[in-house]
Parts: C-alpha cells; structure tokens; sequence
C-alpha cells in the first residue's frame, strides 16, 4: 500500500571514496528503487581555506565532530573521481539511468552533484531539499567522514536519516519497531516514515516508562496509523534502560528497522552524559530511521 502524498521523492546520499559508501549507496539505491524515488549522489569536499582557522574555532568544530579531516588537492581530485566512479556503477547494478537535470519520472533517476565545504554547513544547505538521507554508521570509536557526515546530517539537515550499519544486512522496513516517548521529534520521525511504515508488513511501538508527559500515548500513534491503513502491535516496558529495552523488542520481534526521534535532550548534553539516540547511533549495530526536528 502506498501513503498516497506523503511518499518520498528524493534520496539524498553523501558519497566518499571509501568501503562504507558501497554498502550506503546500495541501501540507498535500493530504498529510492522500492519508492519509485530519485536519488541525489553528493560528493562533499573540505575547501582548503576552511581549515585555515584559529585554534579556539577549530577545537569548537572538531568537539560536534561534523568537519572532514584535510586533504591535499590531488588526492581530493582522485577522490572525487573515484566517488563518481563508485556511484555510476552502483546506479548500473540496480538498472537506474543517470539524469543530467532533475525531472519527475514513474521510475527512478539518479543524478550526481558535487559542493565544496564543511559536512556542517553543506548539509544545511541541501539537506532541506530531501526527503531522507541514507549514511553509513560510523564505528563506536571511529571518527573520519562517516561520523562526520552521520552527525552533520543529523543535526543540521532537518530530514530524516536511515542510518545503516557497516556490513551487509537486508533492506531495511519490512518490520519496523517505532520507539515512542511522548516527545515532538518522535511524532516527526513517524510522519516522515509513513512511506515505509506503509509498506512493512509490521510495524510495532514501543514506549519505555509511564506515559506521563502531555504528548500523545502509544494509543494515540496506533490509532493515528490506522487513518493510513497501517496496523501496529504496542509494547510496554519498565523504562530503568530505554536503550537495553528497545533493543530486546526489536530483536524479540525480528525487527529491521528502528524509527525514532534524535537528540530530544539537546546533542551535547547526551553525547556527554549518554542518551537513547547517542547509544541506538553508536553503540548498537542496527539500521535507524532517525529525526533530529
């Protein structure tokens, strides 16, 4: 069944020369194949200047880890070539033809665009005209592109990522658990996954705790999937460890999918003192539908 308007439409995709990207990149063409969606591949580059700074800025911009470590301009072009490279093979492996200028089609199209910039301040900028955006997960200690990109992503785009683990799994959405804490930014993350929340052949919620805050209870999002023709089975826990209690309701009933909201507690204060979105971002190896609004 198909959400009628609320489909998406744009896949957007950072690409890098670099292991991870293929594995990114084939959930991505995957998922804009599935929606009938184009695809935008972006290749982001650090310009030179950026990283001609001060200390203190410096120090501010690699603690929120969203900038790309330097790199000398020939191997910067022979990056660039062989991202290019690497997401025209992927397009032929899945039968999606490259566009020159984006067009609407009843099949998918994949275009190719490259900017200049910190992860930062590009995602701001081309995050807004998606409607989701599929990264690989950075490894738990890991820093470099991935990490960069998943967090400048998340923070500043504004849309929903799928965030995807580093090795292969199977397309993710076919059963989908919605973590639900009463909170706006888990309300936007379910509108924005309607799309595959209508696809999946089950969808269930979970909330952690007592349902105590003013915002809508586990019930209200059930009924208000049933308005789209989506059925959903609700799950209850004690709420002492919201993380350990997703991940067993997740792995209880087979999910690949976790939709939930990010950072409602501002970024810095859980990357410091831990959160559910910093440990379902970091810590567990899973694929997350993920919104920071």
């Amino acid at each position: 069944m198909k959400p009628g308007g609320s489909d998406m439409k744009v896949i957007m995709v950072p690409v890098a020369d670099r292991p991870e990207c293929r594995i990114a990149l084939d959930h991505a063409f995957s998922l804009a194949a599935r929606l009938s969606a184009n695809i935008v591949g972006y290749h982001l580059r650090p310009h030179r200047a950026e990283h001609a700074v001060s200390h203190g800025p410096r120090v501010t911009v690699m603690l929120e880890e969203t900038e790309l470590p330097p790199v000398a301009a020939a191997d910067q072009q022979l990056n660039r070539a062989n991202a290019e490279k690497l997401f025209r093979l992927m397009a032929q492996e899945h039968g999606i033809a490259i566009g020159r200028k984006p067009r609407s089609a009843d099949h998918s199209l994949a275009f190719w665009s490259e900017m200049v910039g910190t992860p930062g301040r590009l995602f701001g900028i081309i995050g807004p005209t998606c409607d989701c955006i599929v990264v690989s997960r950075p490894k738990r200690k890991a820093s470099g592109p991935a990490r960069a990109f998943m967090l400048a992503a998340l923070l500043h785009s504004h849309k929903p990522l799928l965030i995807v683990p580093q090795r292969p799994v199977r397309q993710p959405g076919t059963r989908i658990l919605v973590a639900w804490n009463q909170k706006p930014q888990a309300a936007a993350a379910v509108t924005a996954a309607l799309p595959l929340l209508a696809r999946a052949e089950a969808v269930h919620i979970v909330c952690c705790g007592k349902e105590e805050l003013p915002g809508p209870k586990t019930a209200h999002v059930h009924n208000y999937l049933r308005h789209w023709g989506i059925g959903s089975q609700l799950h209850h826990t004690r709420g002492r460890d919201p993380s350990r209690e997703i991940l067993g309701v997740y792995k209880a009933n087979r999910c690949d999918l976790l939709v939930m909201g990010a950072y409602s507690r501002g970024q810095l204060r859980e990357r410091i003192l831990g959160g559910v979105t910093h440990e379902m971002v970091t810590a567990f190896d899973l694929p997350v539908f993920a919104l920071h609004s």
